[in-house]
């Protein structure tokens, strides 16, 4: 059992609007492995922050997003992924925002999260290869681009199951 008190990972992520985010959710409970699906859908920004960054972190996401404009975004594309499926998620402000983060924190980032970032909501996971390409394909048949709405970030703990809320930073 882990210890609720003790120092955790924070994972940041981009928030959607009510009706985006239903519909995310909707395609995760629809193909996900139920018995893997701890979580609502989500646009993780970081993986993996140490603590010890919190309040930085939060005095930084205050500065990105109060009387900011919430940046266009779009799910342009499905995403393979091996396992799984994605919605691929364009949004150049939202990449800038990471960037600038990236920038502030750099010496303090894990390698998956000063790598590249391919953003992405996952909506499969955890399943044979060939039960996500069976997916992509009746996805692609379908799939059509559509914008979507990103209300805020958000910031989680990573306690070993389901996220615990730290913080949210909403947009103008």
């Amino acid at each position: 059992m882990t210890d609720a008190t003790a120092p955790a990972p924070i994972i940041v992520t981009a928030l959607f609007g009510r009706s985006d985010q239903g519909w995310l959710d909707g395609a995760r409970r629809e193909h996900f492995p139920p018995e893997r699906n701890q979580l609502d859908a989500h646009l993780t920004l970081f993986h993996h922050l140490p603590p010890s960054i919190e309040s930085e972190l939060k005095h930084r996401l205050v500065q990105e997003t109060r009387g900011i404009r919430p940046p266009p975004a779009r799910v342009s594309a499905l995403m393979p992924l091996g396992r799984g499926v994605a919605y691929r998620i364009d949004s150049p402000e939202l990449a800038a925002i990471r960037v600038r983060l990236v920038d502030a924190f750099a010496g303090l980032l894990t390698p998956q999260d000063a790598g590249g970032w391919r953003p992405h909501v996952t909506i499969q996971n955890k399943v044979t290869p060939a039960a996500a390409k069976v997916l992509l394909a009746a996805l692609n048949r379908d799939f059509r681009a559509r914008d979507v709405e990103i209300v805020g970030l958000g910031t989680w703990w990573y306690r070993g199951g389901p996220w615990e809320a730290l913080s949210r930073h909403m947009f103008a």
